[in-house]
């Protein structure tokens, strides 16, 4: 469910940066007399796809910074990654208060950063892979971890208006979920205070 760096390749980075620190360069053959051909090619896909290692030429490699690495494990990075997305979503629960508040109320930290999505029922695989490829943790309707994670709401059918080239539930339905908790009532007022009528009559043109 979350596409977290597996042991093997922790190993690996390990291995990499305890001999040649992140300015000597080092290549796959390094490993030849350790792993399988196949399994040497996994190793240095995967820590180049999620950034712990960079190319140098076309064969050899040099290990990113630790610090670097763990500084950018705890990055806001979710906004950038769902426009990337091809299928259909909105915002919603405390997440869509979030963006039609214009962010003054904000419900996350480096420490703890959920985002709550609608996504459709018949596109959890499409969600699935996405996720995994973005490096983005996922839950489906609840769950928690370090850092920026997904709680997938799977439905039927998506409504959603855009906002701040988002995808986000109606303003009406976000102020109904903001006004039956105290928690958000700077939020609601907010809301209320900015939108006037256009919350309460449901209109769209935002």
């Amino acid at each position: 469910m979350i596409n977290e760096i597996p042991q093997y390749g922790l190993r690996a980075y390990a291995l990499f940066f305890s001999e040649h620190g992140s300015r000597e360069p080092f290549k796959q053959n390094d490993l030849d007399w350790i792993l399988s051909e196949s399994m040497k090619k996994k190793v240095f896909s995967l820590l180049l796809r999620n950034g712990w290692i960079k190319k140098q030429s076309k064969n050899e490699y040099t290990c990113i910074n630790p610090d670097i690495i763990f500084n950018n494990l705890l990055n806001f990075k979710f906004y950038d990654v769902i426009k990337k997305s091809e299928k259909e979503y909105a915002f919603t629960n405390l997440s869509s208060i979030e963006i039609w508040s214009d962010y003054s109320y904000v419900q996350r930290g480096i420490e703890k950063s959920p985002y709550f999505i609608n996504v459709l029922k018949k596109d959890l695989i499409y969600w699935k892979e996405f996720f995994n490829k973005n490096g983005v943790p996922y839950y489906f309707n609840e769950g928690s971890t370090i850092g920026e994670y997904a709680i997938l709401i799977p439905v039927k059918n998506i409504a959603y208006v855009r906002k701040d080239e988002l995808n986000v539930i109606p303003l009406k339905k976000t102020l109904k979920i903001a006004k039956e908790n105290e928690m958000y009532s700077y939020a609601y007022d907010y809301i209320m205070n900015k939108y006037g009528k256009t919350a309460t009559q449901g209109k769209r043109n935002i």
